[in-house]
């Protein structure tokens, strides 16, 4: 067993499990640092621009990503994404402790784009997906449904720009 000297020791690693580096890509082309510029879709149609930082990193021996979102007086979230090899898909754990949202949701490549999907805490279908995915850029939108899944309501875009790369993968 490796003792290590802090909690960010043993948290973070440089790079993918051996055994599933190929599976690992999916999310680990984001490894770095971002900015990004904010638009939320209020739902009396007014929109809130603002501007934010995303860090992606590798974790648990290289067997998931996390990373940190920070949109000063909106959210300051993180999220753990594990790939499962009997799903091929990953698990993808929000937590938002500024406004305490928690989601759970799977995510899965869907042509050029990756898509999550899960429901909220009152079971109502949510949608976040990773698209125009550039390695130097991505758009992000985050959507919600109010009947189920018929139709989509979108309450949040991303535009993020690289910062810094640290991860060396090529986009999906």
């Amino acid at each position: 067993m490796t003792t290590a000297s802090s909690f960010i020791d043993a948290l973070h690693t440089e790079g993918p499990a051996p055994d599933r580096a190929d599976k690992m890509s999916l999310y680990g082309w984001l490894v770095g640092r971002w900015t990004m510029d904010a638009v939320i879709h209020r739902d009396d149609g007014t929109l809130h621009k603002a501007a934010g930082e995303i860090h992606f990193g590798w974790v648990l021996e290289g067997r998931a990503i996390q990373d940190v979102w920070i949109l000063p007086g909106i959210f300051f979230g993180t999220t753990l994404r594990v790939y499962d090899p009997g799903l091929d898909a990953w698990h993808i754990l929000w937590s938002d402790p500024l406004r305490q949202i928690y989601t759970r949701q799977i995510g899965r490549a869907r042509g050029g784009d990756i898509v999550q999907e899960g429901t909220t805490s009152a079971g109502a279908p949510i949608r976040w997906s990773f698209t125009r995915i550039t390695p130097a850029s991505f758009h992000w939108l985050g959507e919600s449904s109010p009947d189920g899944g018929t139709t989509w309501r979108l309450e949040t875009e991303f535009f993020a720009r690289r910062a810094e790369a640290s991860c060396g993968c090529p986009p999906p």
